[in-house]
């Protein structure tokens, strides 16, 4: 059994506790969090015993993973300091994304993994559903062919309005992921971002990106959409076949280049995901497992080094819009492929 404490109860930690309390080969041992009110609400909803101090937590119970959902600035900013504490313990962790907004942090988290040796991962969701499987294997089949392009659309209605990178930071850590782990290494980025009228941050984003491969891609992001409207679409085409995803896990299309015949899958017949939230259960039991079965730090799905990957895009995207649409390379490709 794999022992489970959740570090930041406010509302996506609540997520994390519920889909480790149903895990069968889990489970939620505590939970930490500064308002005591809030930690044991918890604790009552879900198991396991209430705490505010995380060193407290980790000296009086047996945990294998501290799963964290601090928040803070651009939702990544309490990240860094439960994540070293647990890293330090030589616990197994798991981040929410983004893995810091503060990119010496992020890359500071991976090379302190690194050196304890410990497992890093990040809550990169979007890539545990079957659609996104089913085009891992598409390419890995060889059904594209040579990758050419790689286009990605994701857009939520965000109102807040914080650091102008708030919507660059918080969001796309996920699109960004979706287009690496189909796409590998991203090489060079240019962005041109807008404000809508009222928005005081860079609420909507278009940025171009070059592949290490040398296929190319496009990303366009925003706060500014409504949210009951489909919020993702990813199209992914080679030399010999495409195919679409759209709306993170509800359809997917392959179309190949030199046959009429289509292949289209519905959420009803991949089966596994009902609703978004369902992905957070995917991606918190693939971390489960993985831990159970021992695998190696270096072979974790989504991991803090392919969080940090996409985090070093994102922080070249906005040095680009800082420098009038500069062609920006992205410093060492730091992940590992996808």
């Amino acid at each position: 059994m794999i022992r489970v404490a959740v570090v930041g109860v406010n509302n996506i930690g609540n997520v994390h506790c519920r889909y480790y309390s149903q895990n069968p080969d889990a489970e939620l041992t505590a939970v930490c969090d500064i308002v005591e009110e809030r930690a044991q609400a918890a604790a009552d909803q879900y198991g396991g015993k209430a705490y505010t101090d995380m060193l407290t937590m980790l000296d009086q119970e047996d945990i294998d993973i501290v799963s964290i959902a601090t928040a803070g600035e651009e939702n990544g900013g309490d990240h860094y300091g439960p994540a070293v504490t647990a890293i330090e313990a030589g616990k197994d962790v798991l981040v929410e994304k983004p893995i810091s907004n503060d990119i010496d942090k992020a890359r500071d988290l991976v090379r302190l993994a690194e050196e304890r040796n410990v497992r890093l991962a990040s809550n990169l969701n979007h890539r545990f559903v079957p659609a996104a499987y089913k085009g891992r294997e598409l390419i890995d089949e060889g059904q594209l062919g040579t990758l050419l392009f790689l286009n990605m659309k994701l857009t939520i209605g965000n109102p807040k309005e914080t650091s102008p990178w708030f919507h660059l930071r918080a969001l796309h850590p996920h699109s960004i992921d979706v287009m690496r782990y189909f796409g590998g290494d991203i090489k060079r980025v240019q962005s041109f971002m807008t404000k809508a009228p009222g928005r005081n941050i860079w609420s909507t984003a278009s940025i171009n990106l070059e592949f290490a491969s040398g296929a190319v891609g496009h990303l366009t992001g925003s706060y500014d959409m409504a949210a009951r409207h489909p919020i993702e679409y990813c199209e992914a085409a080679g030399n010999k076949g495409r195919f679409v995803i759209d709306n993170v896990y509800e359809n997917m299309t392959f179309y190949p280049h030199h046959k009429d015949e289509l292949t289209v899958l519905r959420n009803s017949i991949m089966t596994g995901v009902g609703s978004f939230q369902e992905t957070f259960k995917n991606r918190l039991d693939d971390f489960v497992r993985q831990v159970k079965e021992g695998a190696s730090p270096r072979d974790i799905e989504a991991s803090g080094a392919h969080a940090l990957a996409g985090q070093e895009v994102i922080e070249a995207a906005i040095r680009s819009q800082i420098e009038n649409g500069a062609v920006v390379e992205v410093p060492g490709i730091q992940g590992g492929g996808q």
